[in-house]
């Protein structure tokens, strides 16, 4: 049995298993509303080869995000999850294992607490990192996925807790920021309503205007190509995009998709103005989007708008695909 006795005192964030002998590796993103566990080994035609993957609607933030607490059911959800992807690791040989805790978990009074006790009850050293660092892994991860180009794009990756700008090229970083004002904030701060008020969608433009001004002066005079939606939010979009259409969406098949941006103005647009009901009812929203969505419909419209980008894409690929560049070399 792997579990805490097993393990060195001392490790942070990675550890090996005694005894095995593969290159089978386990991360996890641990982010405010999802986490994940994405087990793989190396591929040399496809980057990685994906044993499993589970994504498991944790809602780490519900209620607390905005006070800097993970509230007690989130808190038991979290712990039960990662029990759960625990046996999981085991049960498929994994040779070395990260987790990463985000927005939520780094932010919260009680992080530390869940920690520890996921570290007590499971063997799993959390290691959370910064929003710089987060942008970081976010980019690789983009670039393994083959979406970039010698031109600028604006990679956006929406997250519960915090939202990652990154202005890259496939061959450079010019710039990334990450910015707490994650679909989770902004759903408890601005979406008080349902539908949400044209009050509430002014009050949250403004907002948007004041917190992400240091984002608009960095690209201010780069000639963007257009932005680049990492998973999250912009995976349903893409599901959504393709139903309207009448084809189906299979995320494994399209890991990299191109919006029309007639189309994405349709969908955002009805999500926007729709009811909780409406949504739940909607084939290709999960449920910890159903609500969440809104504001990430916002917030993308916003940009698009505020940037006037032409061309809109996504990618499936994100944090946890970068850390796994990082441990197979890429």
């Amino acid at each position: 049995m792997i579990g805490p006795r097993n393990l060195p005192k001392h490790f942070t964030g990675i550890f090996y298993f005694r005894g095995m002998l593969n290159n089978r590796v386990a991360v996890m993103d641990l982010g405010t509303n999802t986490f994940h566990l994405l087990i793989a080994e190396p591929d040399t035609d496809t980057f990685f080869k994906q044993i499993q993957h589970d994504h498991v609607g944790v809602k780490l933030g519900e209620g607390g995000i905005n006070e800097g607490t993970i509230k007690p059911e989130a808190y038991r959800r979290g712990i039960d999850t990662l029990i759960a992807f625990q046996r999981s690791i085991e049960k498929h040989g994994v040779s070395k294992v990260k987790a990463i805790g985000t927005s939520a978990m780094r932010s919260a009074s009680n992080g530390g607490q869940f920690m520890d006790e996921v570290r007590e009850r499971t063997g799993i050293q959390i290691e959370t990192i910064s929003g710089e660092t987060e942008a970081g892994y976010i980019y690789q991860g983009v670039k393994a996925s083959g979406c970039l180009t010698d031109s600028k794009s604006l990679i956006v990756d929406i997250g519960g807790g915090s939202v990652e700008f990154i202005l890259c090229t496939r061959e450079e970083v010019l710039y990334k920021q990450s910015f707490e004002i994650g679909a989770a904030r902004l759903m408890s701060k601005f979406h008080r309503n349902d539908p949400i008020t044209r009050d509430q969608v002014t009050e949250m433009h403004t907002y948007l205007d004041q917190m992400l001004a240091p984002l608009f002066d960095a690209v201010n005079g780069h000639d963007l190509h257009g932005i680049i939606g990492s998973s999250g939010a912009f995976e349903t979009f893409a599901e959504l995009a393709e139903a309207k259409n009448g084809r189906t969406f299979d995320l494994k098949l399209t890991p990299t998709y191109t919006f029309d941006l007639a189309d994405l103005t349709t969908i955002t647009e009805h999500l926007i103005h729709s009811d909780h009901e409406q949504r739940a009812a909607t084939k290709g929203i999960i449920e910890v989007r159903v609500d969440m969505i809104v504001v990430a419909s916002l917030l993308t419209r916003y940009l698009i708008s505020k940037l006037g980008v032409n061309e809109a894409s996504m990618t499936a690929y994100s944090l946890k695909e970068g850390v796994l560049a990082e441990l197979f070399g890429k």
